[in-house]
């Protein structure tokens, strides 16, 4: 999906782009969520849903273009920062601990974080920087979930999210509209059918195996982002990247780890 991003960011606004991501992610999940009662639907926390589609939606907004103004490993990298930032968030706002390993974690994966934007150098840019910033509002929308699912099921929250995301993204069209060619159309199509797709199959995953073991493999899409690029941008990322990679991937590894073992002790 992120390689289609990159595709059509030379001609085509972000605003628009994450409009015909969420409307045809919403038309392709529809099937399974008409399957749902309006009984289930209803819910007295609409708050909870409103700030989950908000944050997913600057993540959305950050990462797209992120994806239009950099090597496409990086912005996949800077946008899978989320898992450093989920343990601080949820500290300040639901009062977490935090072990002191993921603690170590974090810092780990913050050296990582420096050592990718490299600010020392006059390399950072503002969309490294936006490219972070989809990781904070990512992690921002991690914890608004662990905060709903007290109360919400996971289908209610997967149903506002594609609802609001919709509704909200289609507000800047008003501005930033432009009228896709068919071939735009074909793989805006595309990109939500994948987008829904990776969805379904990511919750299939933690259904099928403990979230320990399905989290870490969220980062191999760093690696075929860095495929992508390579094979139709000739893109190759540096040594300072892979090396921050690397911290970032090991310390996000071990933060969620640590984070799954707090909350299996909590239960």
């Amino acid at each position: 999906m992120g390689a289609l991003v990159r595709m059509l960011s030379v001609h085509m606004p972000g605003e628009v782009m994450v409009f015909w991501r969420n409307l045809f992610s919403l038309a392709f999940l529809l099937p399974w969520l008409l399957r749902l009662s309006l009984r289930h639907l209803g819910s007295r926390h609409t708050h909870l849903h409103v700030m989950r589609a908000t944050s997913g939606l600057v993540s959305m907004y950050c990462l797209f273009y992120a994806l239009g103004h950099l090597h496409i490993a990086a912005a996949m990298l800077l946008n899978q920062t989320a898992t450093l930032f989920v343990p601080f968030i949820a500290f300040l706002w639901l009062k977490e601990y935090v072990p002191v390993k993921v603690r170590w974690a974090i810092l780990i994966g913050f050296i990582g974080v420096v050592l990718v934007l490299r600010p020392g150098r006059g390399i950072i840019s503002w969309p490294a920087l936006i490219g972070l910033t989809s990781g904070i509002a990512a992690a921002f929308s991690v914890v608004t979930i662990r905060r709903a699912l007290r109360t919400e099921p996971p289908t209610r929250i997967v149903f506002y999210f594609s609802l609001f995301g919709t509704l909200g993204s289609a507000i800047p069209l008003v501005w930033a509209w432009r009228t896709p060619s068919a071939h735009d159309f074909l793989l805006f199509i595309l990109m939500g059918s994948l987008a829904a797709t990776g969805q379904l199959l990511m919750t299939r995953g933690y259904a099928l195996a403990p979230a320990a073991t399905i989290g870490p493999f969220t980062y191999s899409s760093i690696l075929f982002a860095a495929l992508y690029g390579w094979l139709i941008w000739s893109e190759v990322p540096g040594g300072w990247f892979w090396a921050g990679a690397l911290l970032i991937i090991t310390g996000g590894i071990v933060a969620l780890r640590g984070e799954l073992r707090k909350t299996t002790v909590q239960n």
